[in-house]
């Protein structure tokens, strides 16, 4: 797995987590079920395969019982995302947040909403129903869309494996998909805030993006590829954002709109035939099922007070930009070629190619 770190250097504004990744938020973790099957002729039902599912766990806790503050948002609505309208309606989220194939979606709600009887047997008898949030990309290009390949017993295994070390690229709901014209998949990133006092991170599952639009650093990367698409996308891309620091639903729904930006920066115009959503969520100031508090104690970031010349909560909106944007590079970087149903074939971004165009507009020395 090479990410874009591995091959050119990023001189941005804040500095990385740990490890780079969606996980350097305490208590993050993320889990993968890879389904890759067959070769050649499209069989329906049969394959061949090349999707999955991902899973993001806010914290290694019973989610139910335990609800994080969180905020949706959506860029251009051409997907089956679930869960969307309760998390507005409450500010929280009660479950892992899954991603997958966009048929794949009922089957991935179903599988959650099992998990979720699993851990809280009371669930719809003596407690309320479960909301299970779940996003998508498209990957029929390259798999068996109708045949619905992703079952219960994968998506258990995407929450259950759930680790703090994330692998990126042609992996869980990332198998399938496409960036730019490229093989993507899933990317991730993170970024320290308020002298590292917190974190933020994010990740993607890329679907989007006509090749002739990347850049990368904002070297036009994609117009010394015009030939190169397989097959031409408009969308979808699904972005997840984590923080340890205690923000309300509000705030979480301000950064979440500032993830545009940061795919603006890679140079998609998120067309109309896009699926481009957010869900962000912070793992702290825990909502607690069945809680007898009357008043909850809570502390909140103040956005209005001041860090130099801005304001605390910029610093948070300047991370969700370069976190997107980077997530983004590593998907493709993390990116290999991989042939589907009908030797459909997404190939990988050339790193070759991408450090001669990067050495070419002085990105490196």
């Amino acid at each position: 797995m090479t990410r874009f770190r591995d091959l050119v250097p990023i001189k941005h504004h804040l500095s990385t987590g740990q490890h780079n990744t969606i996980a350097d938020v305490a208590g993050v973790k993320v889990g993968h079920t890879t389904r890759i099957k067959g070769e050649g002729t499209l069989n329906i039902g049969t394959g061949p395969i090349r999707t999955g599912v991902t899973a993001i766990l806010p914290h290694a806790g019973n989610i139910f019982r335990e609800k994080v503050p969180a905020a949706v948002y959506t860029i251009n609505g051409y997907g089956k995302a679930t869960g969307f309208e309760q998390v507005r309606h409450l500010g929280v989220i009660e479950t892992p947040i899954c991603l997958t194939n966009t048929l794949n979606v009922g089957k991935v709600w179903d599988a959650i909403v099992a998990y979720s009887i699993r851990e809280n047997p009371d669930i719809a008898i003596t407690t309320s129903n479960v909301s299970p949030v779940v996003g998508e990309c498209n990957d029929n290009y390259l798999s068996d869309g109708q045949g619905r390949h992703i079952h219960e017993s994968h998506v258990f295994n995407a929450i259950d494996s759930a680790t703090s070390q994330v692998e990126e690229g042609c992996i869980g709901a990332g198998t399938g998909t496409v960036c730019y014209g490229f093989k993507g998949g899933i990317g991730t990133a993170s970024r320290t805030v308020l002298d590292s006092a917190y974190t933020v991170g994010v990740l993607v599952q890329t679907n989007f993006g006509r090749t002739a639009e990347l850049q990368m650093l904002g070297v036009p990367v994609g117009q010394y590829f015009v030939d190169n698409p397989p097959h031409a996308t408009d969308g979808s891309v699904m972005i997840v954002i984590s923080t340890d620091a205690p923000m309300t639903s509000r705030q979480l729904e301000r950064m979440a709109k500032r993830a545009a930006f940061g795919l603006g920066r890679t140079g998609t115009v998120c067309h109309n035939g896009s699926g481009d959503f957010v869900i962000a969520f912070s793992t702290q100031n825990r909502r607690v099922y069945d809680s007898s508090n009357i008043i909850n104690a809570t502390q909140l970031i103040n956005e209005e007070g001041k860090v130099g010349n801005s304001t605390v909560i910029d610093q948070f909106f300047r991370a969700v930009v370069e976190c997107v944007e980077e997530s983004v590079y590593n998907a493709l970087t993390s990116a290999i070629t991989v042939t589907g149903r009908d030797g459909h074939t997404y190939h990988a971004l050339p790193h070759d190619k991408l450090l001669e165009l990067m050495h070419y507009y002085r990105r490196l020395d």
